[in-house]
């Protein structure tokens, strides 16, 4: 017999008997989205039949979800018990229909996989019941839902574009590589206070010191962010962070700001109110998270050995909100032509001289042995390339770009540090990029090739894959 059409080209690849055990979920809904959007070239949806309007509310209530924001399991679920309940007033109507029984056992094998209970709340599909104005999906799905002009405005004003919202990610880590807006991966010298992005909403600012005496390489030890006020949401709050001082608080001693907007279920299963800007001290003096949920944003500030890393996932519309005066942004643009070490992507590693020259040459100094036998960071190392390569095998398997950024800092700094930082810049991209299909960058020489969804499935891979 003929093999039978598939609208998602390539699945057949993912078709081990491992691999379908794990993406089982995850291929049945692709088949129940793309196969309704394809009329024709799978079983086709009749009139009567509503799977398709029950999946593109599921992604809908999805979209804006991301695993590093409290409460995540709970709305997952509510949202996966709404489209089972959708499911159910169709069935009849849908009986003997391909798309509708892929769906079926999706969800059901959603739920197992993420402990969600059959009975209890569900998500609405009715934006305008939940519209919270200090809520930027909330609000922005209440002006799509309510007209059909789409404009777009450029002031301070709270009007914004009534398109579904769109995000954008940009990460800064190591000596120091720069992932922008537009998935450009960069290296760069920009030494000293650099702004990574500045907008009507949000200023962050970054400020990169020398690592290597002799070195062009550097390494930030500073952030500071500023959420701008917002009329009705928050005041200005400011948030600085240094080596050694990673707060878990505002620069006026708050940890939150503007009345509380929804409930919300913490992982240990407490619920509160979350206001529209709070701060998440995920581990003290190392890691912190903020959360402007009145414009959408999450921020991510490591510390790791004696520098930071910053990980920024914002509104296609709010980084766009800015005037002349604000075109240097780094994650917006990129680094000037003159600070880029990497040459149009590629990065070449640093051999001895004068990499290992100069770590030799830290090392012998009377003064650093010094420093290094009481330093909380642990003692610099000599590495080769193969010893690089093989300390950053460690942690990162895929060897992509932050692999790449791994072994050139090890090979310029010596500092074992930066190999965590490469490990934890990248799972901090895949907790807030928006688009799985974009996560992995290989360098400009690598036969690797991106591996693309498709539309429309590509919104609801990024939803689910994440949760693997």
């Amino acid at each position: 017999m003929g093999r039978a059409g598939c609208c998602c080209r390539g699945a057949e690849r993912l078709a081990s008997p491992s691999l379908l055990r794990r993406f089982r979920p995850l291929l049945l809904l692709i088949i129940a989205l793309c196969c309704g959007a394809h009329l024709g070239q799978c079983q086709v949806v009749t009139p009567q039949c509503r799977i398709q309007k029950c999946t593109t509310d599921f992604v809908s209530l999805t979209s804006h979800l991301t695993p590093a924001v409290d409460g995540f399991h709970t709305e997952f679920c509510k949202a996966l018990r709404a489209y089972s309940a959708c499911t159910q007033r169709t069935a009849k109507s849908c009986r003997g229909n391909l798309v509708f029984h892929s769906a079926v056992l999706g969800i059901s094998d959603l739920m197992s996989q993420r402990n969600c209970s059959r009975d209890g709340p569900t998500s609405s599909t009715h934006p305008e019941v939940l519209h919270e104005p200090c809520n930027y999906h909330s609000r922005t799905q209440h002006a799509h839902t309510h007209s059909h002009v789409h404009t777009h405005t450029h002031a301070h004003s709270h009007t914004h574009s009534h398109s579904r919202a769109g995000y954008l990610f940009c990460g800064l880590f190591g000596d120091p590589h720069l992932r922008t807006f537009k998935d450009s991966f960069q290296t760069c010298k920009v030494e000293g206070a650099w702004p990574l992005i500045d907008n009507d909403y949000l200023s962050v600012q970054v400020t990169n010191v020398p690592v290597v005496p002799g070195s062009s390489a550097t390494a930030t030890n500073k952030v500071t962010i500023i959420f701008k006020p917002y009329e009705g949401c928050t005041e200005q709050r400011v948030y600085q962070a240094v080596t050694d001082g990673l707060p878990a608080a505002f620069d006026d001693g708050t940890i939150s700001s503007g009345d509380p907007i929804h409930t919300s279920a913490g992982a240990d299963g407490s619920t509160g109110k979350v206001r529209a800007l709070w701060i998440s001290e995920r581990s003290p003096g190392r890691h912190v998270e903020l959360h402007a949920g009145y414009i959408g944003v999450t921020v991510i500030v490591r510390q790791l050995g004696r520098y930071l890393t910053l990980a920024v996932r914002i509104p296609e519309e709010l980084a766009q909100a800015y005037d002349a005066t604000q075109d240097l942004q780094l994650c917006l643009n990129g680094c000037p032509s003159g600070e880029r070490i990497d040459q149009a992507g590629h990065l070449p590693l640093p051999l001895s001289p004068p990499a290992l020259g100069l770590q030799l040459q830290q090392l012998r100094r009377p003064e650093y042995a010094s420093q290094t036998q009481a330093s909380p960071y642990g003692a610099m190392q000599v590495f080769g390339v193969e010893g690089a390569k093989e300390r950053c095998r460690e942690q990162l398997e895929v060897q992509d770009i932050y692999y790449h950024s791994c072994v050139f800092d090890l090979l310029t700094t010596g500092d074992a540090n930066f190999t965590v930082a490469a490990y934890s810049a990248q799972k901090d991209m895949e907790s807030l990029h928006p688009h799985q299909d974009r996560w992995r960058i290989y360098p400009r020489s690598s036969a690797l090739s991106t591996l693309y969804c498709y539309s429309p499935a590509v919104l609801l891979c990024a939803v689910i894959l994440a949760l693997m």
